[in-house]
């Protein structure tokens, strides 16, 4: 086995680990990161050629059941009413997510003291908001300040994508029915901005940005990361991490080639996705530790939230080009994003107005789909012409309440390439939720009557949508009922943290792209203010 040393470990190099590798290299430190997955190959986005809508699962699938990369590792989702969905490669989930962008509200932090359910973060949107502003100038987020939904502050630095035929007329709507709604932020650039090139709206960022519009971190970190000399290791599958009594000594992982290495290190940050990460956690238990590490309060994997997800499709007579436009958002509202006890249910969703694509995905993707209607109806091609470029659509993103039984656990039947078990899921919508989407399903609907659609298309519970895993490593003061503290550090092994979404107390309501890049800085800097390497200890070789 071969050992190298370095300050810190970086386990995922997706939007945590990113963010986290360029801020802590631009310190000073001597970061390796290790990635099982490699770079992505954008000679395989299509999006400019005739064949895109075939070829694009090929390289750009987004379960990772159906992808079967070397890369991915099964995941068991035969007991939970979603599928998780992942990219196991530099840049991980930012590579296929649509960029829609949305901070929390501040009622998203308080979500026990205003409905009297789930709990209270141990900090706020005011801790986040200035790294909300950074992470936003970051990744060259485009959208519009101003927004009433939040507190007034600065906002994107790139300006909002077009508003095409579709939004106008759906924000016509909501305006004749009394609704907010806003300009869509999304992290896709709308003009040159430092690595990323402006939007030229071809309707495939979750399968390949050709141009490099869209905020991936592949683009928007790691190169400089690199330059500053972090030593991101591509191929490399972390087995366990190493702990000597309650201190993370390092990382051992396997090669392509299968071979060993361990990596010592004085900190050792987790940045592999809420399913990631607990699972590389529960793989490296103990005799001292044998329920894995830093899960004296056994939550460890409990308290998984997926964001139940909804899409409402509206045809009208009018083309209204909607086979292209940024995948991201064109207009939001979160008109309904706050509990109402009338309504009987608590919290809310966020809507997103977007294209549906070209002919294949009106048959196979959401709410097609989904939808209780034939898929294959009669008189096939005329009706498919007449949805094709007629048909908005809105995505509904649900607040996801948090509960124990609802679980990522290692599976006893799958394993990997390597040989290590694969993830189980345990999850079930609750009622809550499915009163939440059956609400704003139906206010859906009734925004494209409204707005003169001739039919509605209604897929009320996507099933393949499991694209935000959050909360199973839970943040919190109380170690007895928490994984680790406000800023990442597992209070039973004080070098060990976890810096992406699985630390997550509730889910909000909203895609969580914006507050898991906040809260990785947020982390980062906590990181280095409090001293956790000092240059004077790393120096010396003492403790850190």
């Amino acid at each position: 086995m071969s050992t190298d040393q370095a300050d810190v470990v970086i386990v995922g190099a997706g939007l945590a680990g990113g963010i986290t590798a360029a801020t802590l290299t631009a310190a000073g430190l001597h970061v390796v990161c290790l990635e099982q997955g490699g770079w992505p190959d954008y000679d395989k986005a299509r999006a400019d050629f005739p064949d895109y809508e075939v070829t694009a699962d090929r390289y750009w699938a987004r379960d990772p059941n159906t992808r079967r990369a070397e890369a991915d590792y099964p995941v068991d989702d035969t007991d939970s009413d979603i599928s998780a969905l992942m990219w196991n490669g530099v840049g991980g989930g930012t590579v296929l997510y649509s960029a829609k962008w949305h901070r929390m509200t501040p009622g998203d932090f308080r979500v026990r003291s205003h409905d009297g359910v789930a709990d209270d973060w141990p900090l706020s949107y005011e801790d986040l908001e200035p790294y909300y502003v950074e992470a936003e100038r970051q990744l060259g987020v485009s959208g519009l300040a101003g927004n009433p939904a939040y507190p007034a502050g600065e906002g994107p630095p790139n300006p909002p994508v077009p508003i095409r035929a579709a939004g106008r007329r759906m924000a016509k709507a909501l305006n004749e029915l009394g609704w907010h709604w806003w300009p869509g932020g999304n992290a896709i650039s709308t003009r040159d901005y430092r690595m990323l090139s402006p939007c030229r709206q071809h309707g495939t960022c979750m399968s390949g940005c050709p141009e490099g519009a869209k905020a991936s971190t592949d683009l928007t970190h790691w190169p400089a990361a690199i330059d500053r000399g972090a030593d991101l290791r591509t191929g490399a599958r972390v087995t366990r991490v190493l702990v000597r009594g309650d201190r993370a000594t390092g990382v051992e992982y396997v090669d392509r080639e299968g071979r060993l290495h361990k990596v010592e290190a004085r900190a050792v940050i987790m940045c592999a996705n809420g399913i990631g990460t607990p699972r590389i956690l529960l793989l490296s238990a103990t005799s001292e530790h044998p329920d894995g590490l830093a899960n004296s309060s056994g939550l460890l994997g409990k308290r998984l939230m997926m964001h139940p997800f909804g899409a409402v499709a509206g045809i009208f007579d009018e083309d209204l080009a909607t086979h292209s436009g940024s995948w991201g958002q064109q207009i939001q509202t979160m008109h309904f994003y706050e509990s109402d006890p009338a309504r009987g249910f608590v919290r809310g969703a966020k809507w997103g107005l977007q294209p549906t694509g070209g002919p294949l995905g009106l048959t196979r993707s959401y709410p097609w789909g989904q939808s209780p209607e034939p898929m294959w109806f009669e008189n096939f091609h005329d009706t498919l012409a007449s949805r094709l470029g007629h048909a908005p659509m809105w995505s509904l993103i649900a607040e996801d309440l948090p509960h124990e039984h609802n679980t990522v656990t290692l599976s006893s039947d799958l394993a990997d390439s390597d040989g290590l078990p694969g993830a189980r899921l345990a999850y079930t919508v609750d009622e809550n939720s499915k009163r939440l989407m059956d609400f704003h399903v139906a206010r859906a609907v009734e925004s494209f009557e409204v707005a003169g659609a001739r039919e509605t298309i209604v897929g009320p519970h996507v099933r393949a949508s499991g694209w935000h895993l959050m909360g199973t490593a839970v943040m919190g003061d109380d170690p007895a009922r928490s994984v680790t503290d406000r800023f990442g550090r597992a209070h039973d092994i004080p070098n060990l943290f976890i810096f992406d979404s699985s630390t997550w107390v509730t889910s909000g309501g909203v895609n969580p792209a914006a507050t898991q890049a906040a809260l990785a800085l947020w982390s980062s800097d906590a990181f280095l203010r409090q001293g956790q390497l000092s240059r004077r200890d790393l120096r010396t070789g003492a403790a850190a």
